[in-house]
């Protein structure tokens, strides 16, 4: 395969996986706690009998952009954002623990703590029960506490605390479900430090001008690679002709 060709290929190829990407982000740019998802991509020597010639192999891969979102008031008791570093613990439909940004909460019709996926929040105990109660409210520290029906409003009862937990970004991941785990198999450990802000949620982390920049500038790319693969085809039917004519 002509070296030029085999470049194009390999630019347009790593263009369209990054304009997916890119698009993916676009299309969260309102999603509570989401987090941006990054291209990560380089040039390799491609080895092996037939390969003398090419090079430029892309290698593909994606990571996570784990910086902060802004936080947007809603004064919702339900809803709550973590104060700068920390995760909410959720517990998925297998019954594993993952963690969230998404502090979008409500109560389930059994009387459970859950997020806006209808997963369970965990607290330090296990899965939060709220019993029927005239208030439900979460402080500045985690703890989640109500008023009882009929009681006054001094009659406050501690439920627990909110599981927040802080791992080092180099040891989680995110998965396809939007959910950040640990890469390898361990327990997600409370942090007591971490403090959380009622009624607000966290925005998206995804700036949608710099998206949309991103995007045009992908295209612009991508149709760079589609030309030099037409010359590269073209340069082989002028070499054809050439050929035949001698």
């Amino acid at each position: 395969m002509d070296r030029m060709l085999y470049v194009a290929m390999s630019g347009a190829k790593q263009n369209m996986q990054a304009q997916a990407i890119n698009t993916n982000n676009l299309a969260n740019v309102n999603t509570t706690g989401f987090r941006a998802d990054l291209v990560d991509a380089e040039s390799r020597q491609l080895y092996g009998p037939g390969h003398a010639s090419r090079v430029n192999s892309i290698i593909d891969d994606t990571s996570t952009d784990f910086t902060h979102g802004t936080i947007a008031t809603t004064g919702r008791n339900l809803d709550i954002a973590i104060n700068g570093k920390g995760w909410f613990v959720v517990q998925t439909q297998n019954g594993q623990e993952a963690i969230t940004r998404n502090g979008n909460f409500k109560i389930s019709p059994e009387g459970l703590l859950v997020n806006n996926q209808n997963l369970l929040v965990m607290g330090e105990s296990g899965p939060i029960s709220i019993p029927q109660a005239q208030k439900v409210e979460i402080n500045g520290n985690g703890t989640v506490s109500v008023v009882p029906v009929g009681e006054p409003a001094t009659s406050v009862v501690v439920l627990d605390r909110l599981k927040l937990v802080n791992p080092d970004n180099r040891d989680i991941i995110k998965g396809k479900d939007g959910l950040v785990r640990l890469k390898q198999e361990g327990e997600l450990t409370s942090d007591a430090s971490i403090s959380i802000v009622s009624g607000a949620l966290e925005n998206s982390n995804v700036n949608a001008i710099e998206a949309m920049v991103n995007m045009i500038e992908l295209q612009r790319q991508f149709e760079m690679q589609i030309k030099l693969m037409r010359k590269a085809e073209q340069n082989d039917e002028q070499t054809s002709q050439m050929l035949k004519l001698n």
